[in-house]
């Protein structure tokens, strides 16, 4: 007996012990802290050697000497030593070169948990680029001393042209191809702009910000960063809190409804479908069974499919709900391959056991030396009998319509009943480089890289162009849309509902 407490309190000894260490390691990490010029050099190698080795779109876009050029001036950049952002932003400079929207860089697991606690100043302005020429505020946070209305037209920041900001930002950001709107977008999505100015240049406490008043007069402003609230352990509140308890259930269809959720509008016989994620773990088909079924019943002759926000996900998920409205077989890729199934850095490059696994046996060599996935390149897909939908469906697509939701978008591009709106899909309609996206650490920064394995080439006549899918009739947003706070897309499609579609 008395052995066995002397064990357990050895136990409960170290557990403390070791809780403890942690604790220190944590907190004894510094995200501002410097790496030698060696070990960056290490890694960059490293990062060099793992793209060229695995990804197979190095050199699809940017011809292989003007890669190698890249990859060179990434690695004079490192003459001296660098904090982990600064290393981080001359490989995302570099990677961007590829021109892939798959391929991206992430910071280690140790600076995230240090940023995580860190309470850094926040950048206190999101902006809209509407096009080269305008960029108009869209958002201010509340406790900054900006305070312009929403759309006022943006002209300079610390005396740089805003545009010439906006552009040098670009040549950060990996998009599929040649696409100029979904790097629009990216640097347009809410918080992004401060995002990528701190990537890419660091934060400087104060900022002054060119602007044209209300009667079209330059005006200047300067602001600062917005330091967070410091906590306070020791205030109560006069009086208690009250806050509704989710419980996991609630918390559930809360997640599920933001994934994907369908009204019906009966006056109208008109069905609104949003689907955000093609993500696994959604119970999307199911969703999308139940919700044709119920169009079918309630012989509803509008359907619109919103992917405006849908970043991809699951290609399996997509072509189930093609197979829904399409009415032609059809087939994903005219070819689909890997450059190899392993790698020669097999520590640094981290597949999960289901690509490890069946690489082997959904791949097969060819002549051209790639690993081809031939059931994707063969396979026709039919539209499917049960609850088909054959009424008038309008499919809503954005610069922010990626991955899946682009192949789901070009699949059904043509159809007679089925009307693109929108702006240019941030996917490539060619196709893309993607499907197995193992990760890549760098062991001497943890510097983490995605490392897509598959080139999908759906049109290859369109992969000179490197463009997303062109709507069939484009609606982008205006500065007055954002003013005030409309959707002229979903007003576009109710027009054309009432006016029994016709096309304008």
């Amino acid at each position: 007996m008395r052995r066995s407490n002397t064990n357990l309190l050895s136990c409960l000894l170290l557990l403390l012990l070791f809780g403890s260490s942690c604790g220190i390691s944590r907190s004894s990490y510094d995200g501002n802290r410097k790496f030698p010029a060696e070990k960056l050099q290490r890694d960059y190698k490293l990062f060099r050697s793992i793209l060229e080795e695995s990804h197979p779109s190095v050199s699809w876009f940017t011809p292989a000497d003007s890669m190698n050029y890249y990859f060179d001036w990434g690695y004079r950049q490192l003459q001296d030593s660098m904090t982990e952002p600064q290393f981080r932003s001359v490989l995302t400079y570099v990677i961007a070169k590829i021109k892939c929207g798959h391929t991206s860089t992430r910071y280690s697991r140790k600076h995230l948990r240090w940023l995580d606690t860190a309470r850094l100043p926040l950048f206190p302005i999101s902006v809209k680029v509407l096009d080269n020429d305008t960029v108009v505020l869209n958002n201010t946070l509340k406790r900054s001393n900006v305070v312009l209305p929403r759309g006022t037209i943006l002209t300079h920041l610390d005396g740089r042209p805003i545009g010439a900001v906006i552009d040098k930002l670009k040549q950060y950001i990996p998009a599929d191809g040649h696409n100029e709107n979904y790097l629009r977008q990216t640097i347009s999505n809410r918080g992004a702009f401060g995002g990528w100015l701190r990537l890419v240049e660091g934060w400087q406490p104060n900022y002054s910000l060119g602007y044209l008043d209300s009667t079209g007069n330059p005006q200047l402003l300067n602001f600062k960063l917005v330091e967070p609230l410091p906590k306070d352990s020791t205030r109560r509140p006069v009086l208690p809190l009250i806050r509704e308890k989710i419980n996991r259930r609630e918390q559930r269809e809360e997640r599920l409804y933001y994934a994907r959720s369908m009204q019906i509008d009966t006056g109208l016989s008109a069905a609104y479908m949003t689907v955000n994620t093609f993500n696994n773990s959604n119970q999307l088909r199911p969703f999308f069974r139940n919700s044709f079924r119920e169009l079918r019943k309630r012989r509803i002759s509008h359907l619109v499919v919103d992917i405006r926000g849908n970043g991809g996900g699951n290609v399996t998920h997509s072509t189930f709900l093609t197979r829904l409205l399409i009415d032609h077989p059809f087939k994903i890729a005219d070819s689909l391959y890997a450059v190899s199934r392993k790698s020669r850095y097999g520590q640094q490059v981290q597949y999960n056991s289901i690509t490890g696994l069946f690489m082997p046996f959904i791949t097969r060599k060819r002549k051209d030396g790639k690993y081809h996935f031939g059931f994707f390149e063969r396979h026709f897909f039919k539209p499917r009998k049960r609850n088909h939908y054959d009424g008038k469906v309008y499919v809503l697509i954005g610069p922010n319509s990626f991955s899946a939701s682009s192949i789901f978008a070009q699949v059904l591009k043509g159809q007679k009943n089925i009307t693109l709106i929108g702006e240019e899909t941030g996917g490539g309609a060619y196709g893309n480089t993607a499907w197995f996206i193992p990760e890549a650490t760098l062991p001497e920064t943890g510097i983490r890289f995605r490392l897509p394995k598959f080139r999908l080439v759906m049109h290859k006549e369109m992969v000179r162009e490197g463009r997303g899918v062109i709507p069939d009739i484009e609606v982008r947003p205006t500065r007055s849309s954002i003013i005030e706070n409309r959707d002229l897309k979903v007003e576009t499609v109710r027009q054309l509902i009432l006016s029994g579609d016709r096309k304008q």
